[in-house]
């Protein structure tokens, strides 16, 4: 039986431990929890029992782990005949962990169409904090020098949990999606969090799979990745099809 209502959380303790994500709302869907801080223990606490903060500036904060899930493996990527063009051109450089500040403020910025945005500054000095720490990464693609798409997410084991991406030239988002797949499966991880469905993770092989398999999966997610995941200097020769 479904709760009513979400749990709240306390302000004051961020090792408040949540309710398990199968209290989660139906309406709306994934809602578990309200309140709370984004302090980095308490993000840590929800990415490793696959809950992740969604709100906008004039809401509490909310915590959402939803049913069904969106997910792909690194080895799932679909590259459409377009985008297989795109990157044997090679008109994009793409780096890691260069300039992640740049990367969530572009991913802040107001979309076409909406009048508000999730990721709000507390959202952002948040995930700086866990960037710091070396649990948040970002990937940059660059254009003459310019950042013209990119990405940043969560690692937590060999799991990478995906937040935002933002693109300023078609398909430079997709590229740096495309590189990070191929670093990931490199690199030893298992799965890829897309969170929700949307037609743009959908086209690069995002499927959803029922919550509790989700939960499942996350168990045997948080062995160590590749000793040298995340080290720029590592020189892996990527080869697409």
């Amino acid at each position: 039986m479904h709760p009513s209502i979400p749990y709240w959380l306390d302000e004051d303790n961020p090792l408040q431990p949540f309710p398990h994500p199968r209290h989660a709302l139906q309406n709306p869907d994934g809602l578990l929890a309200i309140g709370g801080c984004l302090h980095p223990e308490r993000l840590l606490l929800a990415y490793s029992q696959g809950v992740f903060p969604w709100y906008n500036d004039d809401q509490p904060i909310l915590w959402w782990s939803p049913d069904p899930r969106s997910v792909l493996t690194p080895d799932q990527i679909k590259i459409s005949r377009s985008l297989k063009k795109t990157l044997k051109k090679d008109h994009f450089s793409v780096t890691f962990d260069q300039d992640f500040p740049a990367v969530i403020e572009e991913c802040s910025q107001l979309k076409r169409g909406r009048e508000d945005t999730w990721i709000g500054n507390d959202m952002k000095m948040a995930y700086t904090l866990l960037f710091q720490a070396g649990v948040a990464h970002s990937v940059e693609c660059w254009q003459n020098d310019q950042l013209v798409g990119g990405l940043y997410g969560v690692s937590i084991g060999r799991i990478f949990f995906g937040e935002s991406m933002f693109s300023h030239i078609s398909d430079a988002s997709k590229v740096a999606f495309i590189h990070l797949t191929y670093w990931l499966k490199h690199w030893n991880y298992v799965l890829i969090d897309s969170q929700v469905h949307s037609p743009h993770m959908a086209s690069l092989g995002a499927h959803t799979i029922p919550r509790e398999d989700f939960l499942q999966r996350l168990k045997f997610c948080h062995q160590a990745p590749h000793p040298k995941a995340w080290d720029p200097t590592e020189n892996y020769p990527i080869i697409f099809p």
